[in-house]
């Protein structure tokens, strides 16, 4: 597919073009791999008394690297105020292709490879 910067600028708005020239195409992160630690069954039990309801993790991190332990983001533990509802929703957008059209147009606009014609424009705008 070609670039979207050859065509005319009627097409285009200078600022999805200014993005698409300065945007890369997104890496899959790589995480890093866990660190294996074996522990016989009177450590276990004493690092688990030790974490006093932090997780062992996050005991082990700031036992290693004090003040200098990095946060760990959290997930927020707050519930959606209508699990039901919204699994509904998410299982009918599901049945959809949607979902998946739109991460594939984000895609492309990011990677600087969506062709914008006057057809693609208008079916956006729907």
């Amino acid at each position: 597919m070609k670039a979207h910067s050859n065509l005319p600028k009627s097409c285009v708005s200078d600022d999805f073009q200014e993005a698409a020239k300065s945007t890369r195409c997104p890496a899959k992160r790589k995480s890093l791999p866990p660190i294996t630690l074996r522990l016989s069954e009177e450590e276990l039990a004493k690092l688990n008394h030790l974490s006093n309801g932090m997780s062992r993790s996050a005991y082990i991190r700031k036992a290693l690297f004090g003040k200098d332990a990095s946060p760990r983001k959290v997930r927020s533990r707050v519930p959606v105020k209508d699990q039901e509802a919204l699994a509904q929703v998410l299982g009918l957008l599901g049945q959809t292709h949607f979902a998946n059209n739109l991460n594939q147009i984000a895609y492309e606009a990011n990677c600087g490879s969506l062709l914008m014609d006057e057809e693609t424009e208008n079916e956006i705008k729907l």
